[in-house]
């Protein structure tokens, strides 16, 4: 058929190429919408409401309402010593922590730790043991006789704390190679979801009740600058974050230095939805910290934390459906686009019911909506709506009789929606197959549940294969060869119109004519 556009209106069919048009019609008669009637009916992983194991372990009711654990580790607790210029490591307790919270079919938020007030190490050989306020620094680095550690009696009212020397050769060695080792064994590994990484208490950058003295109880800005750009090159499939604290100049080079805020680390909030969060509740420096991190940071990477423990109050009632600090959970959420918070207390309140947690947790992050759905003999395209809150962080790929589409789920916004072409496939004319969608950060036999209401009666979605050629789509409305790239996934496309004058990459359509992508 031959189609005619007037500019600003809906294309005319003439009469002329009746015959043209059934031809046509019978060329694309293997392409078909298919019916899809789908309800999400499981958590999606990697999201939502975090407890620590012991408390998952306990809250047997709450097992299905949340999809990740928490848990502080210890540098020293995996690693022997160093022979010649090789960390010396035993996994075993990391990985019976994994293991463990894997069995529940959680995923994991690790934070390696080098100072935790009050805290006493046991059962780890390779740490100070037994002694309050000790470092997580390995033993073999602490019996060198440059490596001097200091000391505070009460910061902050937290209690004992030493603090790791940060003046130490070895140490600023260890710090970065440590993290090379951890990333080259478990990037990869579908059992941790996210890393969080830093320096001071709790990792979180600053020893509030010390005197700060860099390089000695605390990195030098320096070295702070060289750890993050070194951490940046190591995460390719797990993210990384930081804490908000990272943009107080008083203790780190981050905010205002367009280099570091250039790298793609995530961010937590150790203090989510306390009394003054944000600047409308009054100190706001929350809201602040947030804001000097990058406001669009949550585009290419996550916004995660802890719910507030300034008070008993702020863990126990942040569920609260009527809000907490006239904030509720789902607003709190939505405004600094949070794929997860740890809210391990939430339990010894009374709102954390089965059925609050999880509709918390399912309220996080991404959520997908399939909404076109059409095969052929040989490929499927299948358009994604993201009706979440987040982008989804990690690789995953829409799967269709087991074959994944070459372009991933990663970074789709809120709101957008993309199609994806699963290629290679050999569809019977009766066959329906359903689609999935998988990824090799998600646990064995996981998917990530989706919502779809397609009838088989709906107009057939562009991106299909065409039958017999390479070639992604026919009759495909687009604008340009960068929305042919953007929204279709071809890299080097070359678009003709229906009259077979063929539109360079960079050239516009001045009539936004349908145009056939005929190569990638």
């Amino acid at each position: 058929m031959v189609k005619k556009y007037l500019a600003g209106a809906a294309p005319v069919i003439t009469t002329a190429a009746l015959a043209t048009g059934m031809l046509a019609a019978m060329s694309f008669a293997a392409d078909r919408s298919v019916a899809l009637n789908k309800s999400i009916e499981s958590l999606e992983p990697m999201k939502g409401i975090v407890f620590w194991p012991d408390q998952a372990k306990d809250q047997k009711d709450l097992q299905k309402s949340i999809s990740l654990e928490f848990s502080y580790c210890l540098p020293c607790a995996v690693v022997k010593g160093k022979t010649d210029d090789k960390i010396d490591y035993d996994w075993s307790s990391f990985e019976k922590m994994l293991d463990d919270i894997a069995s529940r079919g959680h995923q994991a938020i690790v934070r390696f730790r080098i100072e935790y007030p009050s805290a006493t190490i046991t059962n780890a050989s390779g740490c100070t043991e037994k002694v309050k306020g000790a470092t997580a620094v390995p033993n073999y680095i602490k019996a060198n006789k440059s490596y001097t550690e200091t000391y505070s009696e009460d910061p902050g009212g937290d209690g004992p704390t030493y603090y790791a020397d940060w003046s130490n050769k070895e140490l600023l060695w260890f710090y970065k190679q440590f993290y090379t080792d951890f990333a080259t064994k478990y990037d990869n590994d579908p059992r941790i979801a996210f890393v969080q990484a830093g320096f001071g208490h709790w990792g979180e950058y600053h020893i509030y009740g010390t005197k700060l003295n860099f390089g000695v109880n605390f990195a030098t800005k320096d070295y702070q600058a060289e750890f993050l750009t070194h951490l940046d090159s190591l995460f390719k499939e797990t993210p990384w974050s930081i804490s908000i604290d990272a943009a107080d100049n008083n203790y780190t080079p981050v905010a205002g230095n367009k280099t570091l805020l250039g790298l793609n680390f995530g961010l937590f909030d150790d203090s989510f939805m306390h009394a003054e969060h944000d600047i409308s509740q009054g100190n706001g420096d929350n809201e602040r910290n947030w804001r000097d991190l990058g406001t669009d940071r949550w585009k290419t990477a996550p916004g995660g934390g802890e719910v507030s423990y300034y008070t008993e109050k702020d863990q126990r009632e942040f569920l609260n459906p009527a809000g907490l600090y006239g904030v509720t959970w789902e607003d709190a959420a939505a405004k600094y686009h949070m794929t997860y918070v740890i809210g391990n207390d939430a339990p010894e309140g009374s709102y954390a019911t089965k059925e609050r947690v999880y509709k918390a947790s399912s309220y996080a992050g991404y959520k997908f909506e399939i909404t076109g759905y059409a095969i052929n003999k040989i490929s499927a395209a299948v358009r994604v709506k993201n009706i979440g809150i987040a982008p989804l962080y990690h690789n995953a790929y829409v799967t269709v009789n087991g074959v994944r589409s070459e372009k991933s789920l990663k970074g789709l916004l809120p709101g957008e929606e993309a199609t994806f072409t699963v290629a290679g496939l050999t569809i019977g004319d009766s066959e329906t197959p359903e689609p999935t969608i998988t990824g090799d950060k998600l646990l064995k036999d996981a998917t990530i549940p989706y919502k779809a209401n397609l009838s088989a009666d709906a107009e057939v979605i562009a991106g299909l294969i065409e039958e017999g050629t390479t070639a992604i789509g026919r009759g495909i409305r687009v604008n340009s060869a960068t929305e042919a790239s953007n929204k279709y996934g071809c890299d080097k496309v070359r678009m003709t119109d229906l009259k077979g004058r063929t539109q360079g990459n960079s050239k516009e359509s001045p009539n936004k004519a349908y145009y056939k992508i005929t190569g990638k």
